[in-house]
């Protein structure tokens, strides 16, 4: 039998903006509207309260309640990027069939930016045309468009913007597959993604496991996230869902319309909100858009992942403002269609000690009705989706597809971080299926290595800003046993930190501090933990040492040196404009490269700072000339909160993110 199915690199080029260097500061804090500790923005908004809990389904109550992400440690910060895009190129992964051609981004999360129906050439996903950052991901960069892969915790995943590994493996049917895989850091658990084209078929198959190879329990999530256009019609086997919008809880609605309104049609809603569709136990699993003739995309599952989901930005300006955000002008909106391990994302599910969870999902094109009565149209859709693909035909490339996950890639394509290939050192793990060679581990792995094989974790051998610190049980036990020098107080401060024992982090930085060679990570640190504990004037007296200190020791203007002292600059100034102390944050701002200043962030925090000043034309003038904070927070109010205290004119709309109705 002829086996047609083809993987190939190719290379898609586009306008794209520069991703830039990561954070150099541990995120020791949650992010709210100032602050650059990005906090699980998506956690903290989804808050319910006990009276909801008790009208939820009991699994559903319980997970809600599962061990929520409390700490982006041991992950840094993305939001080095700007929003100059110029020509560039991205490398691609390639599988076809003669039915269906997907490509795949794997130094970008292993996105599929593209899925196209081969014999209509019709684009089944919202394809971005450009590469543009935006601060909505767990640990800030992400772009939109695509299937993206959702793993770790509520929120789009740390790994949006980041390399994972892949390789060339076979498939089941004798063809071949395209896997990905990767460390999940927040979490401390490998998965994989493989890919595959069965002959002659329009569904694309794609197989997930998620393991814990660990002696506890740990809490996973899994939410894959489909962006299609916004002008659908969004089907899916509910007459319910879970509804999350700007009210800011979670509350049943009817399916399609409720207030007089279909909330299927993306365009109906004025706001951005989550419709979470309650799919009764035992229905097929699935989630269509379709547009205006019928035709579109479908997604179904083997039955272990069992939420579906709608996400509209809404057709206010809040959202439309969002959507220009993230591509060039001209382009036509999106939605998101998701399928995931629970009902919501705001649960997690256990994964017990060495055990693992698997399923199977399908991607392809859907011929169906997308107007008439709600239950009819369902059951119509779901019919079609029968004929094309049964689903006892999903459940057999399952089973079929489960002995060949253990499969070791025939060749490698890509590769991701040196993060598994530590782990599996450490506990001499074994993995098979997906290989975490030796050859991954890099610079940023290396004290770490040497501290498993000495017990030593090594001083830097040149001045520079501190590498990222590992935050697990077993690496915090390490350090504590480790020799006490400055450099592994201050790695076991931040891994005392994440674990919640805040006085001994204070006690192991306070310690570090005579001998250190370096002050400015521990003062920085210090002051972090002052605010936590409400000491907000000693807090900006330790920033402002702390800056000072820096801009002593900085090198050089070089990548990293710019990194730290744009991060510590901009704490430092909300630090001290919060302490009301005006001269020490114009010191501050002084100190900042002029390339610095010029940012978008830096800028609003100049109109901030010259509002305190007492300069209000100035600090309006700042507004007037225009600006752009590329790592705006989705959902941050920031710029509209600013914008009142200078004037009682309307928000511009350049300005204008707001995603809920203005409150008197």
């Amino acid at each position: 039998m002829a086996i047609v199915t083809r993987i190939r690199r190719e290379v898609l080029t586009l306008p794209a903006a520069q991703l830039g260097p990561d954070n150099p500061l541990p995120p020791l804090r949650p992010l709210d509207d100032g602050g650059t500790a990005h906090v699980l923005e998506a956690v903290g908004d989804h808050r319910i309260d006990d009276r909801e809990r008790d009208e939820m389904p009991r699994d559903m109550a319980r997970q809600l309640g599962y061990e929520p992400l409390r700490s982006l440690l041991p992950v840094r910060v993305r939001d080095g990027y700007g929003r100059d895009r110029e020509p560039g190129t991205l490398d691609t992964l390639v599988i076809e069939n003669d039915r269906l051609r997907a490509t795949v981004l794997p130094g970008l999360g292993g996105r599929i930016a593209s899925l196209v129906h081969l014999p209509t050439g019709r684009e089944l996903l919202y394809r971005n045309p450009v590469f543009q950052p935006a601060d909505f991901a767990l640990n800030g960069a992400w772009y939109s468009g695509g299937i993206e892969w959702n793993i770790g915790a509520t929120g789009h995943t740390t790994l949006s913007c980041a390399p994972l590994h892949a390789a060339r493996v076979p498939a089941p049917d004798g063809g071949e597959m395209l896997r990905l895989w990767e460390w999940e850091r927040l979490r401390d658990l490998p998965f994989q993604v493989d890919l595959w084209l069965p002959e002659g078929s329009d569904f694309l198959h794609v197989g997930v496991r998620i393991r814990n190879p660990h002696e506890r329990p740990v809490p996973t999530y899994w939410w894959s996230n489909i962006a299609v256009p916004e002008d659908r019609r969004i089907l899916a086997p509910a007459g319910e869902a879970w509804q999350f919008g700007h009210e800011r809880r979670l509350r049943q609605v009817p399916v399609p319309s409720y207030d007089g309104i279909d909330r299927t049609r993306p365009l109906n809603s004025a706001y951005a909100a989550d419709y979470f569709y309650e799919v009764p136990d035992g229905r097929r699993r699935w989630i269509a858009a379709l547009d205006a003739d019928g035709h579109g995309l479908v997604q179904t599952s083997t039955d272990v992942l069992r939420g579906r989901k709608l996400f509209v930005w809404g057709s206010g300006p809040g959202g439309r403002r969002w959507q220009q955000w993230l591509t060039e002008p001209g382009t036509g909106g999106y939605c998101e269609i998701q399928a995931g391990l629970a009902r919501t994302q705001l649960e997690h599910v256990r994964l017990d000690p060495g055990s693992e969870v698997s399923w199977l999902e399908a991607y392809g094109p859907l011929d169906a009705p997308g107007e008439g009565e709600w239950t009819a149209l369902v059951q119509s859709a779901e019919e079609r989706l029968d004929a094309v693909l049964p689903r006892a035909r999903v459940e057999e490339a399952h089973a079929a597809w489960r002995p060949y996950a253990d499969t070791e890639p025939v060749e490698i394509l890509a590769a991701g971080s040196g993060w598994g290939a530590l782990e599996a050192l450490r506990a001499d793990w074994k993995l098979p299926g997906t290989p975490f060679a030796e050859s991954t581990l890099g610079e940023a792995q290396a004290p770490w290595l040497e501290l498993v094989r000495t017990g030593s974790l090594p001083e830097p051998r040149r001045v520079r800003p501190p590498g990222e610190t590992l935050v697990a049980p077993h690496w915090r036990d390490m350090l504590e046993t480790a020799p006490a020098t400055p450099h592994t107080e201050y790695h076991l401060g931040v891994a005392q930190w994440h674990a919640g024992d805040r006085a001994q982090a204070v006690r192991s930085w306070e310690r570090a501090l005579p001998l250190a060679p370096s002050l400015w990570p521990l003062l920085r640190c210090l002051a972090v933990a002052d605010q936590e504990s409400g000491h907000h004037e000693r807090a900006a007296e330790r920033y402002a040492e702390a800056f000072e200190d820096l801009c002593g020791e900085r090198r050089d203007d070089g990548e990293s040196w710019t990194a730290a002292v744009a991060a510590l600059g901009r704490e430092a100034l909300e630090a001290l404009l919060r302490a009301r102390r005006t001269a020490d944050a114009r010191a501050v701002w002084d100190g900042l490269l002029p390339a610095v200043r010029l940012r978008g962030r830096f800028r609003l925090l100049e109109a901030e700072l010259l509002l305190a000043e007492g300069r209000g034309a100035a600090a309006r003038a700042v507004f007037d000339a225009g600006f752009e904070v590329a790592d705006l927070r989705e959902g941050t109010e920031v710029i509209g909160r600013l914008w009142a205290r200078l004037t009682d004119d309307p928000l511009p709309a350049r300005y204008d993110f707001r995603m809920r109705p203005e409150t008197p």
